[in-house]
């Protein structure tokens, strides 16, 4: 009699064999495209520029007196965030307050609840350089707090370390970053800086930078202050009586213009981000390194590093951010609870929808297209 159970138990060994090599073919397939994924966007980001942003910088005050002035003279402020700096190619923050020695301010009357001047050591530059600095914007509300004397000071200092600024009009930091021109322009509220109320005249200077540079940063110190207005609104922002801009508008009409990452600080607080056009817009990077006279209470505190990795045309290709912090009297510190991803997130997602910027939990950007 034939035996039948044989050839039965093969069919069935053939069967799970092909379902296992079906099942690792798979799995391979799977790893292989992601390995190719990963490796085009390892490659895609190779051929594209670091810039790292901060928000304001205030590493002392000398004004009226040296009692705000940091332990040790100010030289361990920066310590813990130099080496995330010093990885850029171009390292940018908000210089909040002139550097200058001597001097008075007229700014604020004796009577004044709602004024601070501020005038940082002129040693302190080096400080910024240790950090890794590279550029410093000058366009915000307290650059002019000791007149034009503190801007040209201010300039000097850290132009004698090679420190790019960008200031007052006509004033704008070109650097050169595989062997592509980056220039960056500085935007404020006040008179001496190109005006960013003046949307027209951003749109101008931007083209015109546009057609000479391979890429343009705009930076713009706008908005109102503190915890109460984290929010980006529809509509234009007034705060203690000044004009602080019609964000959304500004950040999109220079965009628009030839602008490829546009960073904002003023605020105090952090904002939301989004990307238009393929150009990441960051509203506000809040109190970075703010030593003395600021509040930094609840999310006033919270800080970040924002890594953009651009590419050589302009478009945002990638990046991540570093959570920070800052406690009474300041100064920043890596924050390991990334308290600061989950208030960026929020804020996006309220703000701008399906264009906001999502941080993920290993703190890498991940872009709405």
């Amino acid at each position: 009699m034939m035996n039948l159970k044989r050839p039965m138990v093969a069919m069935k060994l053939n069967r799970t064999s092909f379902l296992w090599f079906l099942t690792l073919l798979l799995c391979s397939l799977t790893v292989f495209a992601s390995t190719q994924s990963d490796q085009k966007t390892t490659k895609k980001e190779q051929k594209s520029i670091v810039f790292a942003a901060v928000g304001d910088v205030m590493l002392g005050s000398t004004w009226p007196d040296e009692s705000r002035l940091p332990p040790d003279d100010g030289a361990n402020l920066l310590t813990e965030v130099a080496p995330v700096l010093s990885s850029a190619d171009i390292a940018f923050g908000n210089l909040e307050g002139p550097m200058i020695d001597g001097g008075t301010s007229s700014k604020c009357g004796s009577k004044s609840l709602n004024c601070y001047a501020f005038r940082v050591p002129v040693r302190y530059a080096k400080y910024l350089k240790d950090a890794g600095f590279d550029v410093m914007s000058l366009a915000n509300n307290h650059a002019g707090d000791f007149g034009m004397d503190g801007i040209i000071s201010s300039k000097k200092a850290l132009k004698a370390l090679s420190i790019a600024h960008t200031a007052e009009a006509g004033d704008t930091a070109i650097l050169d970053v595989k062997g592509k021109k980056i220039e960056v322009i500085g935007f404020a509220t006040n008179s001496i800086s190109y005006n960013l109320n003046d949307i027209e005249t951003a749109k101008r200077v931007v083209a015109q930078a546009s057609a000479k540079s391979d890429i343009v940063v705009v930076s713009f110190h706008g908005g109102a202050e503190g915890a109460k207005h984290q929010n980006v609104p529809n509509g234009s922002e007034v705060f203690l009586g000044e004009q602080r801009g019609n964000l959304r508008k500004f950040t999109h009409a220079v965009v628009d213009a030839g602008a490829d990452l546009v960073i904002g600080h003023g605020p105090h607080v952090v904002r939301g981000m989004e990307v238009y056009k393929e150009r990441l817009i960051a509203y506000s990077l809040g109190n970075f390194a703010t030593y003395g006279a600021f509040n930094l209470n609840g999310v006033n505190g919270l800080s970040l590093v924002l890594e953009a990795h651009i590419s050589l045309d302009g478009k945002i290709v990638g990046g991540r951010i570093y959570s920070a912090k800052q406690e009474k009297p300041g100064g920043p510190k890596l924050d390991s609870s990334k308290a600061v991803v989950s208030v960026i997130n929020q804020l996006s997602q309220t703000d701008f929808g399906t264009s906001a910027v999502k941080v993920a939990e290993d703190e890498a950007l991940q872009l709405p297209f």
